[in-house]
């Protein structure tokens, strides 16, 4: 079995795949890469293929038609043979001094036979025109150097959240739930950061800042005019995370807090983004996002819907809806968001 399996999910990738892979490779066998080229009509299947001509014990292609990017990652899964697995997406890269640490982080909690769930560590926003890095850190988060549980952590700051680039999981943890990605769909990581946590009982930080999330190319999933032309699958995702989230399930009150924290900002970023379209069509789909959560679950609705975030989002009227973007906008500036 190899140590670590990483996933990446290709489609259209060939100006950005060299550095992606590159970070990865390592001497010795004890990681695969899984190339899923998801069905690109550039150079992408090429390039791959020349990786795994090199590297044949550490660099598997796989190619498919079309999925989308969690059609992609459910393949990844599958073929993955590592103890653990991680999804890196085809434009970011590693730090290699972290990934270092990360690996002998990982066979030490195999080797002292204390596996856990989930890896976390830090990421960095590699945002392009940007000379400062944001780092998202969770040193006041999680205790270090030590297994821990959903009972050991502390409160996040808004706008700090786990996310698809901080996260290791155990593969079995994944297959054994038949974890799966909804295809032809855009910002699935969000349903890859949420729905698997309720399985989650160990966890290990490593304080290091290991993903380089790179992020502000105006053709990227999450620019936000983009954002706004694809809402359908923001508010797909968004209504899966409701559907998804069995509060009665869920033993720890932290993580249920937790998670409820989460799905309150991405149910935010699909108003904010519905408002900022100032389409009266997309408005309408804004009153039925809220009356769908409503519809679901009540005490979910009263949570989020009378909570700050909530009720700043619901500011009746045209004066309402700005204040609404103006606050916004200091947020984006203050918490970070893209």
């Amino acid at each position: 079995m190899k140590l670590l399996s990483f996933i990446i999910p290709c489609y259209n990738s060939q100006d950005y795949l060299d550095r992606c892979i590159s970070s990865l490779l390592v001497e010795g066998e004890e990681i695969e890469i899984l190339i899923i080229n998801d069905g690109s009509s550039d150079q992408t299947g090429m390039i791959a293929e020349d990786y795994e001509a090199k590297y044949p014990s550490m660099v598997k292609v796989v190619h498919q038609q079309n999925l989308g990017h969690g059609g992609a990652v459910n393949t990844g899964i599958s073929h993955a043979s590592g103890f653990f697995v991680k999804v890196v997406d085809s434009d970011d890269w590693v730090d290699r001094k972290a990934y270092q640490k990360i690996l002998a982080t990982l066979k030490k909690l195999i080797t002292e036979d204390a596996p856990v769930d989930m890896v976390v560590s830090n990421f960095v926003y590699e945002k392009q025109g940007k000379k400062h890095r944001k780092v998202m850190k969770y040193d006041r988060n999680f205790p270090e150097d030590r297994i821990f549980t959903w009972d050991d952590i502390q409160s996040f700051r808004k706008g700090q959240y786990i996310l698809m680039h901080s996260i290791i999981y155990r593969t079995n943890l994944l297959k054994d739930c038949q974890f799966r990605l909804p295809e032809h769909t855009f910002y699935v990581d969000n349903l890859f950061v949420f729905k698997p946590l309720e399985k989650v009982e160990r966890i290990y930080y490593v304080n290091a800042d290991f993903y380089r999330y790179f992020i502000g190319r105006e053709d990227q999933s999450v620019n936000e005019k983009v954002m706004i032309a694809r809402i359908d699958q923001q508010l797909k995702v968004n209504k899966l995370m409701i559907d998804g989230l069995e509060m009665e399930e869920i033993v720890s009150p932290k993580l249920r807090q937790y998670m409820l924290n989460y799905l309150e900002i991405i149910t935010v970023i699909s108003t904010i983004l519905l408002i900022r379209s100032k389409q009266e069509e997309n408005l309408q789909k804004k009153k039925e996002l809220w009356k769908y959560i409503k519809e679901k679950d009540m005490e979910l609705y009263n949570t989020i819907r009378y909570g700050v975030m909530g009720r700043l989002m619901n500011i009746p009227g045209y004066l309402g809806r700005s204040i609404t973007v103006s606050a916004y906008k200091v947020s984006r500036k203050i918490v970070g968001f893209n």
